[in-house]
């Protein structure tokens, strides 16, 4: 294993059926309105989280919340998490702004992710 360990999990993806609705509920919930609003994505900052709000479960199909772990080095990561028994999803892959992003599935199907900020 790495010496370096997570920066914890800082981002929460969630998948939605009425992007309006959700905006709204999310918003009352955090107190915050969203940071970034679009008609395919809607995200907040709030207490040192991000929380995002994708419509039809995005491009990812998520049919459920998806957390992202926070990590120094997505690569190094994968690979440890790969050795111990986790298969790749979704490979490592830049979202834009030089964040990296990866999904693992666990060895019980949970859906596990990973991000990495440049």
């Amino acid at each position: 294993m790495t010496s370096s360990s997570t920066q914890g999990m800082k981002t929460v993806l969630h998948p939605v059926s009425d992007l309006a609705q959700a905006k709204a509920v999310y918003a009352a919930l955090l107190g915050v309105p969203p940071q970034t609003d679009g008609p395919y994505y809607v995200g907040f900052e709030a207490a040192g989280q991000h929380i995002g709000l994708l419509p039809g479960g995005g491009p990812q199909g998520l049919t459920s919340s998806l957390a992202y772990w926070h990590v120094p080095d997505i690569e190094a990561r994968i690979a440890e998490v790969t050795a111990a028994g986790a298969t790749v999803k979704e490979a490592v892959h830049d979202v834009g702004g030089g964040r990296l992003v990866a999904t693992v599935i666990d060895p019980d199907g949970n859906l596990l992710g990973l991000l990495q900020d440049r």
